[in-house]
């Protein structure tokens, strides 16, 4: 009888173990906003691909890349061709995370296409007072944080040793001289 109820207690617990490890779920959580352009909408912690109704491009964020029409062509290229004239900052962006929306742009032009117009009506990354978005301005000059630059900015005497010279260097001096 103990041989059998400790069987059965071993094949209990090994099943456990066994659906436990099937059981384990993986999430990754994908989070891009560094990445975001400063002309793009706020608000989204990741974003594949920003849509644009007005001139019918799609622009992709891994990448960088714009991807857009040309004859029955879809171009993928790291700036717009000059005909297109469009103002990235105030063109209205859609967010879309599907995989290569260009391959199905009559349902993105029909879903979307009422935006088209919709200028200065988007708040954009590089006018967003949220911090999420700082690490992506200034290029660490001076940043929120005030990291970046010292306050003199390269036009200290620091180090000239009281010779009246005017260093180039950055930090803190303040252009006072003799700063050791």
């Amino acid at each position: 009888m103990k041989v059998k109820a400790f069987i059965t207690c071993l094949i209990a617990i090994s099943c456990f173990y066994g659906w436990r490890a099937n059981a384990q779920v993986r999430v990754d959580v994908n989070v891009n906003i560094g990445s975001q352009p400063l002309w793009g909408p706020v608000g989204y912690d990741n974003a594949q691909y920003y849509y644009m109704p007005d001139i019918d491009v799609y622009y992709y964020i891994p990448n960088r890349q714009f991807i857009y029409l040309n004859g029955n062509r879809w171009i993928f290229a790291s700036s717009l061709p000059s005909r297109y004239r469009y103002d990235l900052y105030r063109g209205y962006k859609v967010v879309i995370n599907d995989p290569r929306p260009y391959l199905h742009a009559d349902v993105y032009r029909g879903k979307y296409g009422r935006y088209k117009g919709w200028y200065g009506r988007q708040t954009v990354i590089r006018d967003s007072h949220d911090e999420r978005y700082f690490q992506g301005r200034n290029n660490g000059h001076g940043n929120k944080d005030n990291r970046g630059y010292g306050s003199n900015q390269g036009r200290g005497h620091k180090n000239d040793h009281n010779k009246g010279g005017h260093g180039n260097g950055r930090g803190n001096s303040h252009g006072h001289g003799n700063n050791q």
